[in-house]
């Protein structure tokens, strides 16, 4: 597929780092996250940052080439539309047998290298992140992959998702439907301004002041 240039930047790149944009019959300016909308298209860096710029400085009706009206909060309904849109991949995954989930399962699935990314809920504790983090310091020390772990949810956007009452940890396993939610999450990431090559013990999402810490919840025990 051909690269499409930022309207912000004014870069080349890959359209899996974009997002293309169209204006709806009313004039107002929307995500076409499927690329399938009809009209004249324009594209912009996926990350919050740059849409929220775009927006800010009226690129929208330069690129589209009609007045157009960018709403106030468009980064934000972005971001939630790539939520959504991660969550059902998630989901998907789920039901295909792509996702373990509770503590002990991602953590078995991590040292047989079945994993290929793990999910943490906000709430969840620094000793439960801090065990599987071993167990994925100890697969790259036997010479396995290095698996990314994000926080990215809340127990309830994670239990409504994956259909179980107390989510906190989650692996999503190396089969198709599996890369394919991957792929959504790590969008999901970037877009909340977080760098793809980031391999810390949890990436969290910036500028949220999330931490990890306290002691296991009776949830955790079991999810």
């Amino acid at each position: 597929m051909n690269d499409r240039t930022c309207i912000v930047t004014r870069t080349a790149g890959d359209p899996d780092r974009l997002i293309r944009f169209v204006a709806s019959p009313d004039g107002t300016v929307v995500a076409d996250l499927k690329r399938n909308l009809p009209g004249r298209g324009c594209w912009v860096t996926a990350d919050r940052l740059h849409v929220d710029e775009a927006a800010r400085r009226g690129l929208f009706a330069r690129s589209l080439k009609r007045p157009v009206t960018a709403p106030p909060d468009l980064g934000e309904k972005v971001e939630a539309l790539i939520a959504k849109v991660a969550l059902g991949a998630l989901g998907l995954a789920r039901k295909g047998g792509a996702v373990a989930l509770g503590a002990a399962k991602v953590e078995a699935s991590v040292r047989s290298g079945r994993a290929i990314l793990v999910l943490h809920a906000f709430e969840a504790s620094g000793d439960g992140v801090r065990k599987i983090a071993q167990a994925r310091r100890a697969l790259v020390h036997e010479g396995g992959p290095e698996i990314a772990a994000y926080k990215l949810f809340s127990e309830t956007e994670l239990g409504l998702a994956l259909g179980g009452a107390h989510v906190i940890h989650a692996a999503v396993l190396a089969q198709d439907a599996g890369r394919a939610a991957v792929k959504r999450i790590e969008a999901l990431y970037r877009y909340r301004g977080g760098s793809p090559e980031e391999r810390s013990d949890v990436a969290v999402l910036p500028g949220t002041g999330v931490e990890t810490g306290g002691g296991m919840t009776a949830a955790e025990d079991t999810e």
